[in-house]
């Protein structure tokens, strides 16, 4: 951790230098919670510093049609900077926080040239989602990639079309097989989608592309240790869901989880399967967030929050997504984005009435509008507090919620006329096999700035160490 001296004028003193300065507000994570907390404070008295790994903000519920070519990565990310550029009070940083330091209310972010910087904050605001889980198993990694960003969804779609074309060039036929099995563990909305996105792909664009293979040979297996797939659903949405993945040739293999994994396959209740691409789709697990924070957490890692979202004994620090535990009506909080967005807006409406020193808010509490899954084209299922909907009705619901809450409007005629145009002619937008060069930093450049609207520059210009 870098000491926290050296050089920046902080908004205390800047006051004591008789300049007035805005409190500061830190929002770690771009993801749904971090930009609705951003948002929310767009007409705040205050100077927000947005800090996130990537420029990019990423729509992940379309994740898996990137991994299965559907859509390319720039239709389901935007950049951050872009989506601020009208907001004078926002700044945004590229860089990776490794610790905060509640006391002196510091937050430490490493960029591509500097380690462990010191930035003092005001408010902070936590909203740093979630990472692969391979439940003690880290050995999986390397051989079973999941799928959380952009670069995991062009490197699944990478595995899958290379193993197409490697089945195509291979001389020996008893090969293909392997080359042609696809496993993916775990079987919630994710492995769902994925697997029944890749069955429709080798029944309808690959299908005469090929000549020496027959794409539709394809052995899809979708495997859970659970005994239902979708298992957050209602039991007949579940099994409605599981008769469409086998009607669309998905090999559906429930009550076993996967055992081992490497180069060469899978073992699957003592069964090996040879296959030479397994997708990881079976959990994820917050953010090291309680560890920078001291904070007790629940048995997966989430920090434990108080009723208005903020750590026990530091008001001043805001929980949300999937990086908080929250019980409602005795049950935990589900790790959605909607509860992520409902709780950004409510996070950064909070930190505005301190501000202003009204009374506090209310206690944060989640209004549920649903949960839905698509399985391969025309079927999805659909579940509120009061409907459940299954097949075509649910697909078109689906795809006019998830058209609206792209990030722009280019981006929602972008996509609809890509669905229409895959709809209609079997044909995807993105079917490149792009081998990106990598550095050993990680990063293509070695500087970083942190730009805002010229309105606040003078105040966010300068050196962000404390």
């Amino acid at each position: 951790m870098g000491p926290a001296s050296g050089g920046a004028v902080s908004s205390r003193a800047a006051m004591a230098q008789g300049t007035p300065a805005r409190k500061r507000v830190v929002i770690v994570g771009a993801g749904f919670g971090g930009l609705a907390a951003a948002r929310a404070l767009r007409h705040a008295r205050v100077s927000v510093i947005l800090i996130d790994r990537s420029n990019h903000h990423l729509f992940q519920p379309l994740l898996y049609q990137v991994a299965t070519c559907s859509l390319s990565p720039g239709q389901i990310g935007w950049p951050i900077r872009q989506i601020f550029r009208r907001q004078p009070n926002a700044a945004v940083a590229m860089g990776e926080v490794t610790a905060v330091e509640k006391e002196r209310r510091l937050v430490f972010v490493s960029t591509v040239d500097r380690q462990d910087v010191p930035v003092e904050y005001d408010y902070l605001i936590l909203a740093t989602g979630v990472r692969h889980n391979y439940f003690g198993h880290k050995e999986f990694e390397k051989f079973a990639p999941g799928l959380k960003t952009l670069a995991d969804a062009v490197a699944i779609r990478n595995r899958i079309l290379t193993a197409f074309e490697q089945a195509e060039a291979e001389e020996d036929p008893a090969r293909h097989k392997d080359l042609l099995t696809f496993v993916f563990v775990g079987a919630g909305p994710t492995g769902v989608e994925l697997a029944a996105a890749l069955a429709v792909m080798v029944r309808s664009t690959l299908k005469s592309e090929f000549r020496r293979i027959d794409p539709t040979s394809a052995h899809i297996i979708l495997v859970d240790i659970a005994d239902r797939v979708l298992g957050a659903f209602s039991p007949l949405l579940s099994l409605a869901a599981e008769a469409r993945l086998r009607s669309l040739g998905v090999d559906v293999r429930l009550a076993h989880g996967a055992e081992q994994i490497d180069e060469s396959g899978i073992v699957v209740d003592g069964q090996r399967i040879a296959a030479r691409t397994v997708i990881w789709t079976a959990g994820v697990e917050p953010s090291p967030a309680g560890k920078w924070l001291g904070a007790e957490t629940d048995r997966a890692g989430r920090v434990r929050v108080e009723p208005d979202l903020t750590l026990p004994g530091h008001p001043e620090i805001y929980v949300i997504g999937d990086t908080a535990f929250l019980e409602q009506d005795g049950k935990p909080l589900p790790g959605v984005a909607q509860v992520a967005m409902q709780q950004g807006r409510y996070a950064g409406a909070a930190v505005e009435r301190k501000l202003r020193a009204l009374p506090p808010a209310p206690p944060f509490r989640y209004f549920d509008k649903g949960s839905m899954a698509v399985v391969g084209n025309n079927f999805a299922v659909l579940q509120t507090r009061r409907l459940q909907l299954r097949g075509r009705f649910a697909w078109l619901i689906w795809a006019a919620i998830h058209l609206e809450f792209l990030a722009r409007s280019n981006l929602r005629v972008s996509v609809f006329v890509q669905w229409v145009w895959t709809y209609l002619t079997g044909q995807r937008g993105s079917r490149l096999i792009v081998a990106h060069h990598e550095t050993a930093s990680g990063f293509t450049n070695r500087s970083m700035t942190v730009t805002v609207a010229q309105s606040d520059r003078n105040e966010f210009e300068k050196p962000m160490t404390a």
